[in-house]
Order: structure tokens, then sequence, then C-alpha cells
């Protein structure tokens, strides 16, 4: 038995073990994948307060160091149901496993949304991508585009200019939503153009990526631009499908629950970008995970 079970050891998963193991709780994390969740991509991260220049991998690194140095139980399976017997929740997971915990905090962040174009989850990996350090380098001295306004397609952007020939940053509207210093580095690098109140409807390719085609939204006119990659980032979705039984999701499956990240089940609670919020930002979801391990602390008591 363990006071707490943490689905997720992203920002606010790890956050959420620290917070609880000092307020004297037994924790278990559950990980599907790998530490860190999305923000391990980030090159480098200058919001986050005090830590200015870091890496996303070292960020994370140290908040997974952390939480293991105050006792943290990892293990990493992906948790696919949470039910109850009596007060007890039953956590299973994929390798078959239960364990059995008095509260919850899910933390599973979100995923990438993807396009929903013909052939792209075929041609992943063939030109389609949505990590731009990851793969980035694999197209040095290529063209390439970027889909996207947000942050996350900003820094994909000035990360890309700097090794490929050519970046082509494709956006719906004619303002971004990324942060406008960002974007004002982007603008003055001579590599980058803008593509702009368009969307790419189409993927030209054979056995890889070759081109996209693009349309604009006002005038209806469609343009195929010569890529050898594509780098998605459009936004996050939620995967919270699987604890769609235990707790409330809302319209577009985020959990739902205010800022006390108290679910409407008794004993789980909810932190990060699962769940229905206004801002998610990094700062936001180590404040969710510092208020939903305490909260869970209350409850344990």
């Amino acid at each position: 038995m363990t006071d707490i079970i943490i689905i997720g050891a992203g920002p606010a998963g790890l956050t959420s073990a620290i917070y609880a193991q000092r307020a004297g709780m037994s924790v278990l994390l559950l990980e599907a994948r790998a530490y860190g969740g999305q923000i391990i991509n980030t090159p480098e991260i200058d919001n986050y307060p005090a830590m200015p220049h870091v890496s996303g991998f070292e960020f994370a690194t140290k908040l997974y160091e952390q939480a293991r140095s105050f006792g943290a139980e990892v293990k990493f399976e992906a948790a696919v149901s949470i039910e109850e017997n009596n007060d007890i929740k039953l956590v299973k997971t994929s390798k078959n496993n239960v364990y059995e915990a008095k509260a919850v905090i899910i933390a599973t962040g979100a995923k990438n949304r993807p396009m929903g174009l013909d052939r792209e989850e075929e041609l992943i990996g063939k030109g389609i991508s949505y990590c731009a350090t990851c793969d980035g380098m694999f197209y040095r001295k290529k063209d390439v585009a970027v889909f996207g306004g947000g942050n996350t397609a900003i820094e994909d952007a000035l990360f890309l200019s700097q090794y490929c020939n050519k970046v082509y940053v494709i956006h719906r509207r004619d303002k971004f939503r990324g942060d406008a210093a960002d974007v004002e580095k982007l603008k003055a690098r001579e590599n980058v153009e803008f593509v702009l109140n368009s969307t790419v409807t189409a993927l030209i390719a054979e056995d890889k990526l070759s081109a996209v085609e693009v349309t604009d939204k006002i005038s209806g006119e469609k343009k195929q631009i010569p890529v050898s990659g594509l780098f998605v980032a459009i936004g996050q979705m939620p995967d919270n499908g699987a604890f769609a039984n235990a707790v409330e999701l809302d319209e577009n499956g985020y959990i739902t629950a205010n800022e006390s990240c108290r679910t409407k089940t008794k004993g789980i609670f909810v932190a990060g970008d699962c769940r229905t919020k206004e801002v998610r930002q990094l700062t936001t979801a180590a404040a969710d995970g510092a208020v939903a391990a305490l909260a869970a602390a209350a409850c344990r008591r």
C-alpha cells in the first residue's frame, strides 16, 4: 500500500512527488515513457523563474533526481485504468500489475496534436516529425517547414534555422501566439520565410516527404512548397481516455478540475496540462503539482 500514486513523471508529476514526500507521504510514480514529459525536448528554457538558459533535458533531470532523492519510487509502466475498492484506489498498468493507494494524482500532461491528413502517420520518420530537437539534425542543409504559431513552433523554427538551408514557418493566422521576443528573433533569421494565413492541406510523397500543399485561408489559393521535412507544432491534446470511468472529462477530453486540482471523484486529484485550465506553462504545471500533492496528503491523513 502506497500513500499516493502519481501517474506521469513530467514537471507536474515530479513536483507532486517532491511535495508529497516532504509532507511525509510515500509515493509511487508511474510513467509510460521517459521522465520529464514534453519539456525534455525544449532546447532552452528562458521563462522559468531563477533558471534562465537551462535546457529542458537538464531541467527535467534535476527535477527527477530531486524527487528520487526524497525517496520516490519510480516504475516505467503505463497506467491503463483506475478502479476503486472501498476507499482504496487500484491502479492497473500495461504490465498487468495492480498498485494500491489511498490517493491518486493524474499528471499525464498532453500529447502532440496531429494534422489529420492522409498519410500523416505513415510518413512519421520519413519527413514528418513532432520534435525538432529530436530529429532536426537529420535535415541539416535541407529545406524544411514548421507548421504552427505557438511557442513550440517558434522554438522549433529557431532551432532548425541554425542547421537547415531554409525554414518555412506556416501559420494559420497572421499573428503569432508565441512569445514576442522569440518571434522577433525568428524574423531576423535570413533563412526563414513566413507563410501566413495558410494551412497545410496535403502531404506530397512517394516513399518519403518531398513537398507540402499549402492553402491560403483568405484567397483559397493552393501551392506546393518543396521540403524534405515538416515539423508539426499545432498544439496539444490530452490522453485521458483510460481514466474516463474514474473522473469527469470535458468535451475536449481534459479532466474537469479547478485551481484546487481536486476532481469530482474523492481521492483522485489532477495536475498539469491534462486538466481544464486557461494557461498551460511550465510554471503552472509545477504550481499544480504542489497544490495537488498537498491536497492529496491532507486527504490521506
